[in-house]
């Protein structure tokens, strides 16, 4: 395995994609609806691939299923010529039933198959954590022995809490633990500032991303005020599936952090990159490039 930029450590899955008429679907026995599309998806394949499509040396490490759903997730990657490691676990693959209506929302039904207190080999991840500038760890339970490890071996890393709510304790090791922490503010209401700097305060985070869909993000750093950074604006036509979007800003935001960028060209990057997904059907199946990127913030 050569050198690496970033490795990533789980969150790969299947997403079933299913166009709704509308959200919440109204309550009768059927529903017709336009054709069901399978992807692979999930958040640690948005943020590798994303990675990827930006130039970056990614390697992917996660537990999938010997099942269809795996063989989905192996060819994929073949194709994208994304380095991969995975090992098998009976419990199968990951996988998630995701409704989108007609504006692009969404609402996922996950499958997380894998048991509760799983343990998963550190040799899935070691090798290439020796070999990586950064770790980013995806929100999966056995991946909380990697981030310590990360953190042990003195790596810059970075997780995504996604909706965390603040206080949910499955989160915090994750919360407290990496140097980028990223998490949407669905589930925070008025405390987007107050949660933010509670992370800061007693973790090891150098940043706070909260991301906010089509309403921007907000970045908090050490010592200085809640700052929003705007979305990039996309025609309400344009907007086709916001399945990913929140990755593919990761994604990007890392990009130009290990890039050399200030924070808040690193938050433009990642709103970019959230703009340009939301335009294509499906989960994570389009992504901006670097030269596209670098052009944007220039």
């Amino acid at each position: 395995m050569t050198e690496l930029d970033v490795l990533v450590v789980g969150g790969v899955g299947v997403d079933t994609i299913v166009r709704v008429p509308e959200l919440p679907l109204p309550l009768r026995e059927t529903i017709r609806v336009p054709h069901i599309h399978q992807y692979v998806g999930h958040t640690g394949n948005g943020v590798a691939l994303g990675c990827h499509h930006l130039g970056l040396r990614t390697h992917l490490a996660d537990v999938i299923g010997a099942d269809p759903e795996g063989d989905l997730v192996r060819a994929r990657y073949a194709e994208a010529g994304l380095s991969f490691g995975c090992l098998i676990h009976p419990s199968g693959t990951r996988r998630s039933v995701n409704l989108v209506d007609p504006q692009g929302r969404r609402q996922s039904l996950y499958d997380g198959r894998h048991p509760a207190g799983m343990r998963v080999d550190p040799e899935l991840y070691r090798e290439p954590l020796a070999l990586t500038r950064h770790a980013h760890i995806s929100l999966i339970d056995w991946a909380r022995r990697a981030l310590a490890d990360a953190i042990d071996a003195g790596l810059s890393t970075s997780t995504d809490l996604h909706n965390w709510d603040g206080k949910e304790e499955y989160r915090q090791d994750f919360a407290y633990g990496a140097e980028l922490v990223f998490l949407s503010t669905n589930a925070l209401g008025a405390r987007i500032e107050e949660t933010a700097e509670e992370i800061l305060a007693r973790g090891r985070a150098k940043a706070v991303v909260a991301m906010a869909g089509g309403h921007g993000s907000y970045l908090k750093l050490p010592g200085r005020p809640l700052r929003h950074v705007p979305s990039v604006e996309v025609p309400p036509e344009q907007v086709v599936d916001t399945n990913g979007a929140g990755d593919s800003y990761v994604a990007a935001f890392l990009y130009a952090w290990l890039s050399g960028r200030a924070w808040e060209e690193c938050a433009r990057a990642g709103s970019m990159a959230g703009a340009h997904a939301v335009r294509a059907a499906g989960t994570h199946t389009s992504f901006i490039t670097a030269e596209e990127l670098d052009a944007a913030l220039s």
